[in-house]
């Protein structure tokens, strides 16, 4: 077989596009099978990196950055939930916008682990999010859910304690940016081929595909 696919997946844990374009990859990937070889990395983007501790209440948050009125909200949340149920993702009510980086700095480790644990990590981080409406800045919910996903959690408590991992999702995060990555999903493939978005399933399959044959 050839060398795998090399995908970095640039999102956020509070980005539900996010949620719908993981979704979409996984069962794209699901679909090529054995026929195509894919490494999958989560690499960290911040929708609201100035998100204070306590959080903001949702809607007061989406109708200030993006000037959605009551009626536009709930629009857009029934599309994402009709887009999610395509793809076996529950969005229900967010009560709060929560700030992400800690749950970056988790998943920084989680891929030192290996691939499965920082994938069961993102799984469940979005899940916990869009899903559960828990507070995904809270270091006892980190906690909880890096032994969801089979994560030492002493160490986990350790590393949220501490500042450990922070300049390098900070660096991580500005070489995005340098690259031209000011909106999320991004899905990168062997580091020159962009998808932007929560895409069909059908469009991440060709995609594989196409450049497994090409590359």
């Amino acid at each position: 077989m050839s060398k795998p696919l090399r995908i970095d997946f640039v999102s956020d844990v509070s980005c539900p596009w996010c949620a719908v374009g993981l979704k979409s990859l996984q069962q794209a990937m699901a679909n090529v099978g054995d026929q195509v070889a894919v490494e999958l990395h989560f690499q960290p983007f911040e929708l609201n990196p100035q998100m204070p501790p306590e959080g903001q209440d949702t809607n007061e948050h989406l109708a200030g950055k993006y000037g959605l009125d009551a009626d536009q909200l709930a629009q857009n949340r029934e599309v994402l939930r009709q887009r999610g149920a395509e793809v076996g993702f529950t969005f229900n009510q967010r009560s709060r916008v929560y700030n992400t980086f800690d749950a970056h700095r988790l998943l920084h480790w989680a891929g030192a682990q290996g691939r499965a644990q920082e994938l069961a990590l993102k799984d469940a981080l979005l899940h916990a999010y869009f899903t559960d409406d828990l507070d995904v800045s809270s270091h006892e919910v980190l906690v909880r859910l890096a032994g969801m996903a089979g994560l030492d959690v002493a160490r986990a408590r350790q590393l949220l304690a501490s500042d450990e991992f922070a300049s390098q999702v900070r660096a991580q995060e500005r070489l995005y940016q340098e690259r031209g990555i000011h909106a999320v999903p991004a899905v990168i493939i062997n580091g020159r081929h962009l998808i932007q978005g929560g895409q069909p399933v059908e469009l991440f399959e060709q995609a594989l595909r196409q450049i497994a044959a090409a590359d």
